[in-house]
């Protein structure tokens, strides 16, 4: 039986660089080298693309990989039929790829952006086809679909980065409208990259800031005092949601220290929600994934209210973490598919798809 040619990609030029190369190890290690022949290609944050010439992963996470002897430039070509290019001298190697798994967290990577080089391509790949990535990827427009799917969340206003230049008016217009604490969020970014929690004006003022550095386009939204309930989906027309996990950031809130450099953060699968609460959530995932038009995977974070058990949508996730410790992969294998199994049913649904 002919083996499937995957090209796992990983880096970036993305605030979540180091985060993709924590996922991709574990991608790699967990993928069946008796059924793919695997060519992991990383993009470095300079922009330039090498075929990783070692076999040793965990070279990746610190970025050792980019020095690795072996190391070839690469690119995949836009040119139908072209597949992977592999640069040897003066020489060009092409390399048939099958199916593209993009372990790529945040910009140019899971905002569209890559997956309109591989539809052009015409290869199929694991994961949201373009629009959907764009939408998903940017808040704001989430929060648009969201709202006109049905599905409760937090309420949210939108800040331009422009704004700032008048921020006293930005900050009443918040005051007026939120009580504090307010979470204040990039529109464009993964992994609580650019996030935090406002507990008075002067930190909000900061926190506005701090957003801007990563987007033109801020989220301002209502704090919400719940548990933080993720749901991994997964499929094409009929996707599925996996159980309900919890995430106690032991933290101020689940912020990027607290997802990956801490252990202050503890998981709870399956999440401490009554199992009818459960149910809401992950139809309420499944309503979410379906109306942005998801295919492949997503995680679907929501809020349950600790008072009312109220079911509040946070936002979704197109590429989410698959390091050792995320939440995505750790939920299926709850719900009884372990990781192996897992990347084989993403990438049958890529195939699918195209």
């Amino acid at each position: 039986m002919k083996k499937l040619s995957v090209c796992v990609l990983f880096g970036g030029i993305s605030p979540e660089h180091e985060v993709s190369l924590r996922s991709a190890q574990s991608v790699l290690n967990n993928m069946d080298k008796e059924k793919y022949n695997i060519f992991p290609v990383g993009i470095t944050k300079e922009g330039n693309w090498f075929l990783f010439g070692g076999t040793d992963y965990s070279l990746l996470p610190k970025g050792r990989w980019e020095d690795h002897p072996e190391n070839r430039p690469a690119a995949i070509s836009p040119v139908r039929g072209q597949g992977l290019l592999i640069f040897e001298g003066d020489n060009v190697v092409q390399e048939r790829i099958d199916v593209v798994f993009p372990v790529l967290h945040g910009e140019n990577g899971e905002d569209g952006a890559m997956q309109g080089l591989l539809q052009m391509a015409g290869i199929p790949y694991v994961g949201p086809h373009v629009a959907a990535s764009a939408v998903a990827m940017d808040k704001t427009l989430t929060k648009l679909v969201v709202d006109h799917a049905g599905v409760t969340q937090a309420a949210w206003h939108l800040v331009r980065r422009g704004d700032l230049t008048h921020v006293a008016t930005v900050l009443d217009a918040l005051e007026g409208r939120f009580s504090y604490p307010m979470f204040v969020k990039p529109a464009g970014t993964g992994s609580s990259v650019g996030v935090s929690k406002a507990a008075s004006r002067e930190a909000l003022e900061k926190a506005l800031a701090f957003a801007a550095k990563y987007d033109d386009k801020v989220l301002v939204e209502e704090f919400i005092h719940g548990r933080e309930i993720e749901v991994a989906v997964m499929g094409n027309e009929n996707p599925v949601a996996s159980i309900c996990g919890e995430i106690d950031s032991g933290a101020e809130f689940y912020d990027y220290d607290a997802k990956y450099v801490t252990d202050t953060s503890r998981p709870y699968i399956p999440a401490r929600i009554d199992e009818d609460v459960q149910e809401i959530v992950r139809e309420a995932a499944v309503k979410v994934y379906s109306a942005i038009g998801c295919q492949g995977l997503s995680r679907v974070d929501f809020f349950v209210t600790y008072e009312e058990n109220r079911v509040v949508f946070n936002e979704i996730n197109t590429i989410p973490g698959f390091t050792s410790i995320s939440m995505y992969p750790k939920l299926f294998e709850a719900s009884g598919i372990p990781y192996g199994q897992l990347i084989d049913k993403l990438l049958a649904l890529a195939l699918e798809a195209c």
